[in-house]
């Protein structure tokens, strides 16, 4: 008669327990993992604003940046050209709301014309930005934009950055076109006063325009910057800063169509608000 060996049946069986001991404390119950869940899901809920609030930091510093770039390269500018500042060739006449080009010295987006032409800050990308044009783009815009795009357009048609330049203190609408090319020089240290007779301090500050749906297809569409939140401003000596937009003070909104005759005008109530700002 074989005798059987007591602890060869109590080490599998030891064994055996060992392993649905350890199973059931390295598996999570079904109330730890919703527990877990719970916890990953209240630290994204704190995380995520955080993170988006650093990402909008960074991206006012590089806009503020760009146009501290900007006011660099316009004295510059001025530098080489008898101390005046780039304000592009004469508006040609307004046939359509798509290529409008206000009169020379007044505000613009545009860096080139219709005819391809630059104008404005675009007369800057030959030389004293021609290494480094993406700058026009400020890196927080609200509408999906290729700086890469709209840089090709230059020199073959119709092309914007996302700046309001201000040529000067220039109020004329429409240029005279008996006038002589180029109607008038206009100096950086001389850039005169607003309509409100403050002194022209304001130079470039972010587009916040809102123009009726249905200009969409003139391609006269929504361009603004930063939620609309705040707007930054480039002064005429070349410093930046940020200013609060949360009441819609630097915001041109000409949605109800009646305003639309009222645009330019608006456009330079903003600069002159900035023209007050420090």
């Amino acid at each position: 008669m074989t005798m059987m060996n007591p602890g060869s049946t109590v080490q599998p069986m030891m064994g055996s327990l060992l392993t649905r001991g350890n199973r059931r404390h390295g598996a999570f119950t079904l109330s730890e993992l919703l527990v877990v869940i719970g916890i990953i899901a209240l630290l994204m809920g704190l995380l995520v604003p955080a993170l988006a609030s650093a990402r909008a930091s960074a991206r006012k510093v590089v806009c503020l940046a760009n146009l501290r770039q900007i006011g660099l390269a316009i004295h510059s500018y001025a530098g080489d050209n008898s101390g005046n500042i780039p304000f592009g060739p004469k508006a040609p006449p307004f046939l359509s709301p798509a290529s409008f080009y206000p009169s020379t010295g007044a505000v613009t987006s545009l860096i080139s014309l219709r005819s391809g032409d630059p104008v404005a800050l675009g007369l800057l990308l030959r030389e004293h930005l021609s290494r480094q044009p993406e700058v026009l783009f400020c890196p927080d815009p609200d509408q999906k934009i290729s700086a890469d795009a709209e840089l090709a357009k230059v020199g073959t048609t119709q092309a914007q950055c996302s700046y309001y330049y201000r040529h000067a203190s220039v109020t004329r609408l429409f240029d005279n076109r008996n006038a002589p090319d180029p109607p008038y020089n206009i100096a950086l240290d001389n850039l005169g006063k607003n309509r409100n007779g403050w002194s022209v301090r304001a130079l470039a500050i972010d587009t916040m325009f809102l123009p009726p749906p249905d200009l969409a297809g003139w391609n006269v569409k929504p361009h603004t910057h930063h939620r609309q939140r705040y707007a930054n401003i480039l002064f005429s000596d070349s410093h930046v800063a940020s200013r609060s937009n949360e009441d819609g003070r630097f915001t041109v909104d000409v949605r109800n169509p009646s305003q639309l005759r009222n645009t330019f005008s608006k456009i330079l109530e903003v600069l002159e608000r900035a023209d007050a700002e420090q």
